[in-house]
């Protein structure tokens, strides 16, 4: 019973925290792929950052941020919202850093494969940065979004370090499914811990499966779309000749 409670902690927080990248993620990604600015190196390289700090360094200066005496910190306790180290919203806050560049990357993949064509026609037709983006940019960058998603969801799922430095261990608040294998095993209870890494891994499994089955897909409706293109194309020119 304590298991399924710590699986729902789980799947609540990667819900969560999926959530809240895509709405950060999708504008930054966004700006990443079409701006000429000279500050691209810099905020890239920021937002990719924790893909290769150890958790355990990003988990430590986040507890000196988060903790009541550091400024985010200060600044929560100053608005009423409380301590944010060792609770479930701080572990949000560290796995949505950690997570970051997992979501980032495959969107600002998606929105650079789109070309600058499709935009530079909805510009001809009057259409504003706004209308451009929803009605051109987001349907042809739509497996980038599931792509980033599942990701994001599935990174979330397997954090440890991060969520350890940050959340402790401390049942039904921070106790996440990879903080739940390690007692298991820290108690010899290795059957427990097999439930639980095997769950862990279908769920990765399946979610790689997932990523790969809609680029496969989306890459074949590219090419019969180039080929339609083509067949039109040769048509119209062999009529009027």
């Amino acid at each position: 019973m304590a298991d399924l409670s710590v699986i729902w902690l789980t799947l609540k927080l990667a819900l969560i925290v999926t959530f809240i990248l895509l709405l950060i993620a999708t504008p930054l990604a966004w700006w990443l792929s079409q701006t000429t600015s000279r500050l691209k190196p810099l905020i890239g390289s920021l937002c990719t950052l924790p893909m290769v700090l150890p958790p355990t360094v990003l988990g430590f200066y986040l507890l000196l941020l988060l903790s009541p005496n550091g400024g985010i910190g200060q600044f929560a306790e100053y608005i009423g919202f409380g301590s944010l180290a060792f609770t479930f919203t701080g572990v949000a806050i560290a796995c949505a850093l950690h997570t970051l560049p997992f979501v980032v990357q495959p969107l600002q993949n998606a929105f650079e494969a789109i070309g600058k064509r499709p935009l530079e026609v909805a510009a001809t037709l009057r259409a504003g940065p706004i209308a451009t983006f929803w009605q051109v940019a987001f349907p042809l960058a739509k497996p980038g979004f599931f792509s980033a998603a599942i990701m994001g969801f599935c990174h979330t799922i397997g954090e440890f370090g991060v969520v350890l430095m940050i959340g402790g261990n401390i049942p039904g608040e921070t106790r996440v499914l990879s903080i739940e294998i390690y007692n298991h095993v820290e108690a010899m209870e290795y059957q427990q811990a097999h439930w639980l890494a095997g769950t862990m891994m279908l769920v990765s499994f399946i979610g790689l499966l997932l990523i790969y089955c809609i680029n496969y897909q989306a890459s074949r409706n590219k090419k019969v779309t180039n080929n339609n293109s083509v067949t039109t194309n040769k048509a119209l020119t062999e009529q009027y000749l």
